[in-house]
């Protein structure tokens, strides 16, 4: 199990998100609409990187469309990152589901499994964009670079180093971890000061990104 012999000998941003939608690597194609890779300028200094398209990213065939995508657009205005110097994908491309509520399908988190056969298109995207930072997005995207012992409250607020273990070409300047949008929609009671913790979390983002390019 494993993408790699879907991903191109010489890939582009284009050819990758072509690519995908051939892949085979895990049983998650099969029930999915298609492959979601990630969208932005290739010149991004930051990548996000969240768990799994959701259900009307997987219609859409675009990265972060839904309501979280929508709190996340919200975030980044407040915190002052400009969409252009921002790439959104995620650590699984395909969308897992289970059942559905009207016509919506529900969201079920992928295993680690699928993280692991989906690693190689992260990586070829990371070595094409080269990012000075990267937002982590959950737990899903933290443990798909730290291991499952990583925990979003223990690490969040702080500059992490980029995992040894994961290596790439020009690895990033630093890691951010940080609640997914998605948290906020869920929290209910506790709404706004989630959301604020995002903002809080996106603005540190921008501070660093403004050390890293001195």
């Amino acid at each position: 199990m494993g993408a790699e012999e879907w991903v191109p000998d010489r890939p582009t941003l284009p050819r990758l998100r072509a690519a995908v939608q051939e892949c085979r690597g895990c049983e998650l194609y099969r029930d999915a609409t298609q492959g979601v890779m990630g969208d932005g300028s290739p010149d991004a200094d930051l990548v996000l990187l969240g768990e799994q398209p959701g259900d009307q990213e997987d219609r859409a065939g675009e990265p972060f469309v839904g309501p979280a995508g929508q709190v996340l657009d919200d975030a980044l205005d407040d915190a002052g990152l400009a969409r252009d110097r921002v790439f959104l994908t995620n650590v699984v491309k395909h969308f897992r589901w289970s059942g559905t509520r009207g016509k919506r399908r529900i969201h079920q988190s992928p295993k680690q499994q699928h993280v692991a056969a989906c690693r190689p298109w992260l990586e070829a995207e990371l070595r094409l964009l080269r990012p000075r930072g990267v937002v982590l997005l959950g737990g899903t995207a933290g443990k798909a670079l730290y291991g499952p012992s990583f925990k979003v409250g223990e690490c969040r607020g702080r500059r992490l180093a980029w995992p040894e273990d994961r290596p790439v070409d020009v690895p990033p300047a630093w890691v951010l971890a940080t609640t997914h949008p998605s948290a906020v929609l869920r929290a209910r009671d506790q709404r706004q000061a989630t959301y604020d913790g995002l903002v809080a979390d996106l603005r540190l983002a921008v501070e660093l990104l403004g050390q890293s390019a001195e």
